[in-house]
């Protein structure tokens, strides 16, 4: 958390605020933030709320125009406060955006946007890519990383912020295609870099909130049409998962999530039913967004395998010339 706040509270402006959301934390956060930002907004929660509430709680207490959730291991580049608001100041009309988020003290990129698969499988854009000269102008990610995410308030708060219930992972995926069915547009800005000290593997359970919170997000929002043309993708998926988890030492955690997902279950379709009717976007577009390849570096044999790439391109296409609009 030093580091971060360190690198951050150079950045502000006299009228920005810093509010930091302690989420029961035991690495002195608090003593960090009035050493670092002894004018910011410290809140301590007594219990970990998890990443999605726990921003909820920091944005509702904003009184800016625009927020930006950072993660607490994010630290963040010299010119990086306004760089990370010219989509703002120029009117670009996105309603989302993320800095460059980069890894290994900027060497390497750790997302240039994320990429959303047909079956809801997420990944951060670029992982483990030497950084180049990123020129990412015109393109539009599949979602923007919770890592470093600038949204306006209003749109924020129009939206309904993140999803509590997910607690931690993907949340940042269903954020985003939310607004996407709300017709809004997502964007990357490479100005603003962040260096994440991000490690995928955090314990077995993280497999379980993958899971469930995937499920989740498909349920949520995924349009009527697109999760009946998909049924058959998404039953194969969940077949191939269960000797991949068996191999993986995580069979346990794929199980209780789709116990999570049979309990939530009820209040996902009532979820389903308040956020499905503002889709402003048909479902073809809405799914031009997401992507037939299995292409990050963490899908091993799934992502080398022409075979199947070739299955799911043409499985994709089929569908994508059924879909209205």
């Amino acid at each position: 958390m030093g580091p971060a706040l360190n690198a951050l509270a150079v950045e502000l402006r006299d009228a920005d605020e810093l509010i930091v959301i302690d989420n029961a934390s035991t690495d002195g956060t608090p003593q960090a933030v009035a050493e670092a930002a002894p004018d910011a907004t410290l809140i301590e929660a007594g219990e970990n709320l998890g990443f999605a509430a726990a921003s909820n709680r920091g944005a509702a207490l904003a009184s800016g125009d625009l927020l930006l959730l950072l993660n607490p291991d994010a630290v963040v580049a010299p010119g990086f406060r306004d760089a990370i608001e010219l989509p703002l100041t120029e009117r670009r009309g996105w309603a989302a955006w993320q800095g460059l988020v980069t890894s290994d003290g900027g060497r390497l990129v750790n997302s240039r946007g994320g990429a959303v698969h047909f079956t809801g499988i997420a990944w951060a854009g670029g992982a483990g890519e030497r950084l180049e000269n990123e020129d990412l102008a015109g393109i539009e990610p599949g979602f923007v990383s919770g890592a470093c995410l600038a949204v306006p308030s209003a749109v924020f708060e129009d939206i309904g912020g993140l999803a509590e219930p997910f607690f931690l992972y993907h949340e940042d995926v269903d954020l985003s295609l939310r607004l996407r069915l709300a017709g809004r547009r997502l964007g990357v800005e490479p100005r603003a870099r962040a260096d994440h000290d991000y490690e995928f593997a955090k314990g077995a359970e993280k497999w379980r909130l993958l899971e469930r919170n995937r499920w989740a997000t498909l349920i949520r929002t995924y349009p009527s049409v697109l999760l009946a043309l998909l049924a058959p993708a998404l039953i194969a998926t969940e077949l191939a998962l269960v000797p991949i988890s068996l191999a993986g030492g995580w069979a346990g955690q794929k199980f209780r999530s789709w116990v999570d997902v049979a309990r939530w279950l009820p209040r996902l379709l009532r979820e389903r039913r308040e956020i499905q009717p503002g889709r402003q976007v048909a479902a073809g577009a809405f799914a031009r967004a997401l992507t037939p390849d299995l292409a990050s570096s963490y899908l091993g044999t799934a992502r080398r395998s022409r075979l199947l790439r070739a299955a799911l391109r043409s499985y994709w296409s089929a569908v994508l010339g059924l879909l209205p609009g």
